[in-house]
């Protein structure tokens, strides 16, 4: 029987998505599944959930057991295959604030700041040795398990596991599935059938190649609509209008779309958010302090979502677009499965420092992950992707020597942070958002 542990499994929307998914796959719905967390309401949220998934949509054949507590985390791994990794270490509250509150205190305004940016690097800091922990964990009680992280930011967890643990390890994101089907229909060049390939870093892989089922290259008409800024702000589903300026001006400035959300993007470089440019935070439509209102509006939406959900008999889940189920199988059955996935780069890109880590294609099968070499990306791409890389790095060398130096040399050299503030800023900067984390993060010298 295939065990699947699932760290952070109060987060109940994306725990149904990834697990609910594996009970919709034949070679795996009747996993032991470990459902790991520190906080018990949510994580009994979860259990009811998944429980009524299993009843009704997979006749109770996985078994589910929770296990509650940083006591438990080592029984919720022990016999594990498979691991997945959703964990939110400090919260909204204290944490997620800092990171917003602290910088604008300085001037330097963000968006998401879970990837890049002062709000990543702290996140990645705080984050690391808890996932080290596990790791340790992993490699006593469960050493062939594949750890599958969904944990941001990516590439710096997933950067230091696969440099400094013996663990196997994959990073995850959501935006290389939907990255090519999103622009198409943004576009209104939605169509069935196309190819693409996409290279770079997490949040920041490139679409490097897109054709329709005919082999036709399909850039030339996206680089002809993304010039006539008709589309850079377009009503969504949810009926909000969302503006995609940053990436369509990727498109118009570098020639190419890239993976993750124009929010994302709009803190990845120093062009957008300036204060001696406020107009443009309008112009390109950048929500300031998006993630702090998404994590503020997250509780009544998920309190409303929950009571639909328990309340609904008729309720069933639906796949996905999630890698996760999709790995496991490819890996049981032997049945080879293609994903985007986040290793160390080790030349797959040649333009990129051999260290970083890097979102490729990759091919999943028994034998686990092999990513797939790319070769050179366009310079103008690779130039950008490095500016992203030096602060990962150097993040990652701050979590391995403790060394206080290195968290203001990643500060420093993160580009959205360098355009804003002084050297000297940044270092209080940092030193006041140290203290404030206190003991989610180790001692600093």
């Amino acid at each position: 029987m295939t065990k699947i542990t699932f760290m952070g499994a109060g987060s109940t929307v994306f725990a149904v998505n990834v697990l609910g998914d594996v009970m919709l796959t034949e070679a795996i719905r009747d996993a032991e599944i470990a459902l790991y967390d520190i906080d018990s309401e949510r994580l009994s949220d979860s259990l009811t959930i998944l429980t009524r998934i299993n009843e009704k949509q997979n006749e109770n054949r996985a078994t589910l057991k929770t296990y509650l507590g940083a006591e438990n985390h080592k029984e919720a791994l022990r016999g594990a295959d498979f691991i997945v990794n959703a964990i939110q270490v400090g919260g909204y509250r204290p944490s997620t604030v800092i990171d917003f509150e602290i910088p604008a205190k300085y001037g330097l305004k963000q968006t998401i700041a879970d990837t890049l940016g002062i709000g990543g690097i702290m996140r990645a800091l705080r984050t690391i040795p808890v996932v080290e922990d596990f790791a340790h964990d992993v490699e006593e009680v469960c050493p062939d398990a594949w750890f599958l992280n969904y944990v941001n930011p990516m590439a710096m967890i997933t950067g230091y596991l696969q440099r400094y643990t013996g663990m196997k390890t994959i990073g995850l994101c959501h935006s290389v599935q939907v990255c090519a089907s999103g622009l198409l229909k943004r576009l209104g060049m939605e169509q069935e059938g196309f190819t693409d390939q996409i290279a770079g870093i997490n949040h920041m892989a490139w679409l490097l190649e897109i054709r329709d089922k005919d082999g036709n290259d399909l850039y030339p008409e996206i680089r002809r609509r993304a010039a006539s800024h008709e589309y850079d702000f377009i009503k969504g589903d949810d009926g909000n209008t969302h503006s995609d300026f940053t990436r369509l001006e990727y498109v118009r400035r570098l020639g190419y779309y890239c993976t993750e959300s124009s929010e994302h993007n709009s803190e990845y470089n120093p062009w957008f958010i300036k204060p001696n440019y406020p107009e443009l935070i309008e112009k390109c439509g950048i929500p300031i302090n998006e993630y702090i209102r998404r994590c503020e509006v997250a509780e009544t939406k998920w309190k409303n979502r929950k009571t639909e959900w328990l309340n609904d008999t008729e309720f069933e889940h639906k796949k996905s677009h999630e890698y996760g189920a999709r790995i496991m199988d490819a890996m049981v059955t032997n049945t080879p499965y293609r994903i985007g996935g986040n290793v160390i780069n080790n030349g797959l890109i040649s333009n990129l420092d051999p260290k970083a880590c890097v979102e490729v294609p990759c091919l999943v099968d028994r034998r686990g992950i092999q990513p797939c070499y790319i070769g050179e990306l366009p310079l103008q791409l690779a130039a950008l992707n490095m500016t992203n890389v030096n602060p990962q790095l150097l993040t990652i060398e701050a979590a391995r020597t403790k060394k206080r130096e290195h968290i203001y040399h990643a500060a420093m050299l993160d580009p959205h942070t360098a355009a804003v503030l002084s050297l000297d800023d940044i270092v209080k900067m940092v030193d006041e958002m140290i203290e404030a984390h206190g003991d989610y993060l180790p001692k600093y010298h």
